[in-house]
Parts: C-alpha cells; structure tokens; sequence
C-alpha cells in the first residue's frame, strides 16, 4: 500500500489532522475534544464533578465514553470538535472510487492510510479506467457545493483517442454538443500532439462518464482519460497512486471555487 510521497515538498509542510475519536475514548480526552478546556483542565473539571456523564456526575477522569454516550457540561451537551481533512488522491487506474467493493475490487480507500479514513467520502468521482485527480474528505458542505452543478466547478482532463479526430468533429466537440441527458458544453478543447489523438478537454459539467461519452457520441473510443485538474488543484509533485493532505491555503483556494 502506497503513501505519501516523502519527497514531495507539499507532504513535507503538511501533517495529517487528528481523526474523528475512535470509541470506547478516555472522558478527558472527549472533554478536551470538545474544544471547552485543555486535556490536562479537563481532568480538574471532572475531578470537581462538572462533568456529567448520561446525567451522572464522574470524578475518574479516565472512565470510558462510548459511541452514544452523552456528556454534558453546564447543561449543555458536548459534541467532539473534528477536524475537517482534504486528501488530494492521484488515482490510478483499475481502481474504483467507492469505501468498499462487494466484488472486492481495489478502491481508494485501500491506497490511502491513516487513522479516521472510514470518515472520507470521495468528491469528484472517476470511473474504475480514468485516472487522475480525487478529493477526498470529511467535509460535506464542501462536498455538496463541488458536486452541484450551479457552483461550475473546472475540471481538466487529457485524452488519448483511438484514432485523430477529424477537424470538423473537434469543433463540434468545442462549440458544444448535445448528448441523451442534455447539452454537453465545453469550456476549451485542445490538440496537444498535433495528430489529433491527444487532447486536453476542460469542462464545468460533472456528470457520469462525460467526457467519454461526448467523444464516444461522435465515434471515437477514448483508450485513456487522466484528470489533471480539479478546482484549481494539479497533479504538481503527486505521482499517480499517491496522496498528500491538502495546506490551509489550498483548502481557502478550493472553498473560493464555490
């Protein structure tokens, strides 16, 4: 299983959040969670018998709290603060962006590694063949807004054809086509070999197999398709088959996409 790139210089400056608490946890260690007091003032304010546990006063700081406890402070219920974590994933491929496979097939799940990684959902799905650029993260609003469609979130993708394509379908493919579910627009198309059977396709649309399938409606089969950008993320210093935690700066500069 394959980490982090050591000498990337993004994973470098980078370290993993703290993951959700994993259950049975330490009551200190859920109070400080909740962002009320330090570990170590945690335990004064259990000892005083502050801390109330399913509406029992504890003084034994280290009682353990269990999935579906409640703890309460002042009347006030805590809830663990969690860290919100952005995993950039350069996917290779044959490799399938669900948590688990029932036919057992590799996932990005089995590429990533770390404590708390059941809590990540995928956020810019690519099918089992398309490589390249995956979010994957915690956080759900920032996940609702880069997959709706209003937000126009920009996605890059190099494309390797069967065959050149001809001049007049690639500007069809550029002024935009209209496929079973609806127009497929096409924000910028480019020949990149000069041949034809390499392209660089950027679009705004996110839905299934899209790329693919405007080229396959013109009768082209796309042998390989690599995402090479996402929200204003590259694939700069990340190898394919490896990942690295997105830096404060990247995550301000993903939410300003939506």
């Amino acid at each position: 299983m394959r980490g982090p790139n050591k000498k990337n210089p993004f994973y470098q400056k980078n370290k993993a959040p703290k993951p959700d608490l994993i259950y049975p946890v330490r009551l200190n260690k859920y109070v400080a969670r909740c962002g009320i007091a330090s570990r170590r003032k945690a335990v004064d304010l259990i000892k005083e018998g502050k801390i109330l546990l399913n509406d029992q006063p504890v003084t034994e700081p280290y009682v353990e709290v269990n999935e579906g406890d409640i703890v309460t402070y002042e009347g006030k219920q805590l809830t663990p603060e969690v860290d919100k974590i952005y995993i950039l994933l350069n996917k290779p491929k044959d490799t399938i962006c669900t948590t688990s496979d029932e036919m057992g097939r590799k996932t990005v799940f089995d590429i990533i590694d770390f404590e708390g990684k059941e809590r990540l959902f995928p956020v810019g799905r690519l099918d089992r063949n398309t490589t390249g650029l995956i979010l994957l993260t915690n956080d759900g609003d920032l996940s609702l807004k880069l997959a709706h469609p209003s937000h126009k979130v920009q996605k890059r993708y190099r494309v390797y054809l069967d065959k050149p394509i001809s001049q007049a379908h690639f500007d069809q493919i550029k002024a935009g086509i209209e496929l079973d579910d609806g127009p497929a627009p096409v924000q910028d198309l480019e020949n990149l070999d000069g041949t034809g059977q390499e392209l660089l396709i950027n679009i705004l649309i996110g839905r299934n197999r899209i790329v693919r399938r405007i080229f396959e409606f013109l009768g082209y089969n796309v042998k390989q398709l690599d995402r090479v950008y996402f929200g204003g993320l590259t694939k700069k210093g990340l190898p394919r088959g490896q990942y690295r935690h997105l830096d404060a700066r990247e995550v301000i500069m993903l939410k300003h996409f939506v």
